[in-house]
């Protein structure tokens, strides 16, 4: 495997870049940067083929001298995030060999490398200070569109997916998941919403759908429960460390320290908006062993969730009543209110491209 190094990276390692190298295939290559990002050490990994993004963070000067290891386990890590089979990603770190340093090859690939490295630093927030490896920051740098010459506009992660098809000659995903039935409780209306989710997503990206299924903002404070045999909650999963200092009955825990995987068969609740109060009850339907995908898609998709900040259910009821009644004095002035906070019919094909595109 050959990783092509910036000045500044050569310069960190202390090392002498091999000279004549053997220029492998470029989807065994890859070109690498180091940056600074809330003041600690972070390497950017970019491939050369494709331009999908690897991160590792929160290097010291004794991790650059295993620099070659921790590289090879980071796009093991990553991969394996995406859902990508445990044997494609041995055949590929086998078949690129050992690690060797060079130094970068021409302006394109260092221009393609500092962009990277500018996104990385937009998705700071992403960081998880406990660890080398940077999956969340990586896949989602890699989600985005970038210019790529006569291609037009690519997204890294669709072009790694290509290759390593190619490469192994058959599907490269397969992951176990669960189809979640959602349901809002509204006394007057059905909706809800079934949709297949990787199981192996944390509670922070559970929340994240919900959001973009239900077409809320993210505006407001959320928790999901954990419910027993009986119906009652026996654990609650919380967004912030803040929520962890209030007093409960309950075990609490960080949402995104907990995995889909590890609360299967329960069934849950998800609470979002502490004032409108919307509870949304999750029942597992059924858990597939081959899911061949590393997105959620929603598979039905029932009645139009409320819009934020409309008052609770009887403040929805209100506004209901006036956007269908014209001859209401509040008629036009309500629609409009409800266009400006995202309220439209449900429409499953915008949910699935928010499911898959932006998560």
């Amino acid at each position: 495997m050959l990783i092509q190094c910036t000045k500044k990276l050569l310069d960190q390692l202390h090392e002498k870049p091999e000279a004549d190298v053997d220029h492998a295939s470029p989807l065994f290559s890859w070109h690498a940067n180091v940056i600074t990002v809330n003041r600690r050490k972070a390497v950017v990994v970019v491939n050369d083929n494709n331009r999908y993004v690897v991160v590792l963070y929160g290097l010291k000067a004794k991790d650059f001298r295993k620099l070659n290891e921790l590289i090879v386990h980071a796009i093991r890590q990553t991969f394996r995030e995406e859902g990508i089979k445990d044997d494609v990603i041995e055949q590929y770190l086998e078949t690129a060999g050992a690690v060797t340093f060079s130094k970068t090859k021409n302006r394109t690939t260092v221009a393609r490398l500092n962009k990277a490295s500018e996104m990385v630093q937009v998705f700071d927030d992403l960081l998880q200070h406990e660890s080398f490896y940077q999956t969340e920051i990586g896949m989602r740098v890699s989600r985005h569109l970038v210019t790529d010459g006569d291609k037009g506009y690519i997204t890294p992660n669709e072009e790694m997916y290509k290759d390593l098809e190619t490469f192994s000659g058959g599907p490269i995903i397969s992951s176990q998941a669960a189809v979640l039935m959602v349901t809002l409780e509204l006394e007057n209306h059905e909706v809800l919403r079934k949709i297949i989710v990787p199981a192996n997503i944390t509670f922070d990206k559970v929340h994240m759908v919900m959001q973009r299924a239900f077409g809320w903002k993210n505006m407001h404070l959320h928790e999901f429960y954990i419910l027993g045999k009986e119906g009652q909650p026996i654990v609650n999963l919380v967004g912030d460390n803040e929520a962890l200092a209030y007093e409960d009955d309950l075990p609490v825990r960080l949402e995104d320290g907990t995995k889909l995987s590890e609360c299967l068969p329960a069934t849950m609740k998800y609470v979002y908006d502490y004032g409108d109060d919307w509870v949304h009850r999750i029942e597992i339907e059924k858990v597939i062993t081959d899911y061949d995908k590393n997105y959620p898609v929603c598979l039905e998709a029932h009645g139009n969730a409320p819009p934020e900040d409309v008052g609770g259910e009887g403040g929805y009821e209100e506004f209901l009543d006036v956007i269908a009644d014209e001859r209401h004095p509040d008629h036009e002035e309500m629609k409009a209110w409800g266009r400006m906070q995202g309220y439209q019919d449900v429409n499953i094909k915008e949910i699935n491209f928010d499911l898959k595109r932006r998560l």
